[in-house]
């Protein structure tokens, strides 16, 4: 089974929220909520605020449990499907060498 990437981005200039409301969101629910997707591997949620860009980036153990549903709660939030929606075959991956071990709950979201 080839691993999955799945990137989505949402511009924030039409959406029903805010950059800050979704890091709230992010921080109170969904960051727990997603932690038990069965296939998820790793999922990122990134912002470019200049550019009013709010995004997710998966990675997934198979296609076949690449589920959408996964992004119910960014998709109500911002009330609209993403502009932006590819998926990708992961060609390679590494994990470098690293200083802070742990990767979970890191993030602007989550510094509070």
């Amino acid at each position: 089974m080839a691993v999955l990437v799945r990137l989505l981005l949402w511009s924030l200039a039409d959406a029903k929220t805010t950059l800050d409301e979704l890091r709230r969101a992010l921080r109170d629910e969904i960051v727990d909520e997603t932690t038990n997707v069965p296939g998820l591997r790793l999922k990122l949620w990134i912002s470019d605020e200049a550019g009013e860009r709010f995004g997710v980036l998966e990675l997934w153990e198979s296609a076949d449990l690449a589920v959408l549903p996964a992004n119910a709660r960014e998709r109500e939030l911002l009330g609209k499907d993403p502009e932006v929606g590819e998926e990708f075959d992961l060609e390679a991956s590494i994990e470098g060498r690293f200083f802070e071990e742990e990767l979970s709950r890191r993030g602007m979201a989550l510094e509070e």
